[in-house]
């Protein structure tokens, strides 16, 4: 009896322990959440003092993450809005504007009163009614130190036309979340998936909405069959035939206390009308044939000329319990719905003069025009790897595609020694998950992403654009210098401080999804690759995927 008194006794004392412990994270979760509405409302504030329309020629803008891109309907521009940055130690989220005219060249910075408050990770859609409008749902804004986040479920729009914006305001819509995926079809956004995060726990959803445009209402759809599980990031696009595919996405499930275990999902979904019903949908299951992308997340999608669906990059992982190594990539891969066959991207090369006058010539031996364009036989480009000191010291290792040189002991020909016609540096966007995609008469723009290099997250702002019809290489508008840019390592400090509030322990408020149990390492707005496209580490302080 004595030791079964004390067995008893020393379960309700950790009982009493648990329950301070719940009570006292409770009362500090109350105190974040006042914390960060007092901030957003300041914010909100500053943009209340903005009554007219400025714009402002400008340079490119800072380099940011999950932002978004679009296609000026009408117009030869691009529109950049939102996004974040995070230079090791603070966040920045922004509300900021841009518009990049492709004919000039040239960035303009355009405030617009009342605008919608900072955030990143949101979904835009650009419609061409009434002179071109923007809509805006959802995303997140995070505190400046990364550990308190606030996830939208408001709908805006921009009328491009009268530079104004607009807040919709429907019941019956989505609940907050952030790396979900909207697209237009016909007269209305459909709404898919994406996760939402407490500081004590994470959802990821699967659930579909439509909004009317007529009716401005929102609906919530109920697809029969079997559709995809819960994830965010995914690909999601309309198909020429008017169906909508999913593809891919992340997720993650807790397996054990303060261990999360993530899943990059490779499936592929249509979400269809039945019986070409309005307001009644299906969901299949299919699998394409063809080249199909590896498995990864943080990839980038557009919708080329063709009606095909285009992925460009991204990460794949390996996880283990306590590390995440993880490949960054910058292939093409598109999608044809019509054959249902995934094609792999492959760049012709620029055209010269030299080719041309080859194929005239009548004594070419067979074999010489496919190893000339990389047949059997071909040497394969070389893989040159540069690595850039920054200002704090950290390395950044850049890796570079390079033509493959002349095998030796073969001829050169007379067109090859000209110095104006010799092969250089293959120009292409360096490896990256999260870049921002947009497609404008034919091209493809590609605008910014992040790598990690070690504990480093180098956030980029480069610009690139490829001609989808010619298919032959990437053209930088804009090129970044990765070893200039800022990163300030944590402070032992900042680190103890946090250990402190924590109590010292590894409870759930300090778990490995960086910010999904507990906020730690920005797993949205901040520390890395986020959670709103994908995943977080296993271990806080550490850059977070997405």
């Amino acid at each position: 009896m004595g030791k079964k008194g004390k067995k008893e006794k020393k379960g309700r004392g950790a009982e009493k322990t648990a329950a301070k412990m719940e009570k006292k994270v409770s009362k500090r979760s109350r105190k974040e959440e006042e914390d960060l509405e007092a901030l957003l409302a300041h914010f909100q504030a500053l943009d209340a003092t903005k009554t007219q329309v400025v714009e402002t020629p400008c340079p490119p803008p800072s380099p940011r993450l999950h932002a978004s891109l679009s296609a000026h309907p009408d117009k030869d521009e691009l529109i950049l809005f939102g996004g974040e940055y995070f230079n090791g130690q603070k966040t920045s989220v922004y509300n900021e504007l841009y518009t990049y005219s492709i004919r000039k060249d040239a960035w303009t910075k355009v405030e617009i009163p009342n605008p919608p408050p900072r955030r990143c990770a949101h979904q835009a859609v650009v419609v061409p009614r009434g002179g071109g409008q923007l809509w805006i749902f959802g995303g997140e804004f995070a505190s400046p130190d990364g550990e308190q986040f606030y996830h939208y479920r408001d709908l805006w729009v921009l009328h491009l036309a009268t530079k104004t914006w607009e807040q919709v305001r429907a019941t019956g819509g989505p609940s907050g979340r952030s790396g979900h995926r909207m697209v237009a079809w016909k007269r209305q956004l459909i709404l898919f998936g994406g996760f939402h995060e407490s500081t004590r726990d994470y959802i990821y959803y699967n659930d579909v909405y439509a909004f009317d445009l007529d009716t401005f209402t929102w609906s919530r759809l109920c697809p029969s069959g079997t559709g995809p599980t819960p994830r965010s990031g995914c690909q999601m696009s309309v198909t020429p035939q008017g169906s909508i595919v999913i593809y891919g996405g992340y997720s993650k499930q807790r397996v054990k206390k303060d261990v999360d275990r993530g899943t990059q999902h490779s499936d592929m979904f249509l979400l269809q009308p039945v019986d070409g019903r309005e307001g009644k949908w299906g969901w299949t299951r299919i699998n394409p044939a063809g080249a199909k992308p590896t498995p990864r997340s943080g990839f980038s999608v557009a919708v080329t000329p063709n009606h095909q669906t285009l992925l460009f990059g991204g990460v794949c992982d390996e996880e283990e319990e306590e590390s995440l190594e993880g490949d960054f990539l910058n292939d093409l891969h598109f999608y044809d719905a019509t054959r249902n066959r995934w094609l792999a991207g492959q760049l012709k090369g620029p055209k010269s003069e030299k080719r041309k006058r080859r194929r005239g010539r009548k004594a070419e031996p067979e074999g010489a025009d496919k190893q000339e364009r990389g047949g059997a036989g071909a040497q394969e480009p070389l893989e040159v790897v540069r690595e850039v000191v920054a200002e704090d010291g950290t390395v950044v290792t850049i890796k570079q595609v390079l033509a493959a040189p002349v095998p030796a002991g073969q001829p050169q020909s007379e067109e090859e020694d000209s110095p104006d016609e010799a092969s250089g540096p293959v120009v292409e966007p360096s490896p990256r998950s999260n870049a921002m995609l947009a497609v404008k008469h034919g091209r493809l723009y590609l605008y910014g992403g992040m790598f990690e290099a070690g504990d480093r997250q180098v956030t980029l702002s480069d610009l690139y654009c490829l001609d989808l019809h010619k298919m032959q290489e990437w053209t930088a508008l804009v090129e970044a210098d990765p070893g200039a840019q800022e990163w300030l390592e944590e402070t032992e400090s900042e680190e103890d401080s946090e250990e402190g509030a924590e109590g010292g322990s590894d409870d759930e408020d300090s778990g490995d999804s960086g910010g999904e149990a507990g906020g730690e390492c920005g797993a949205h707005a901040g520390a890395g690759r986020q959670e709103t496209h994908g995943r977080a580490p296993p271990e806080p302080g550490t850059p977070c995927r997405t």
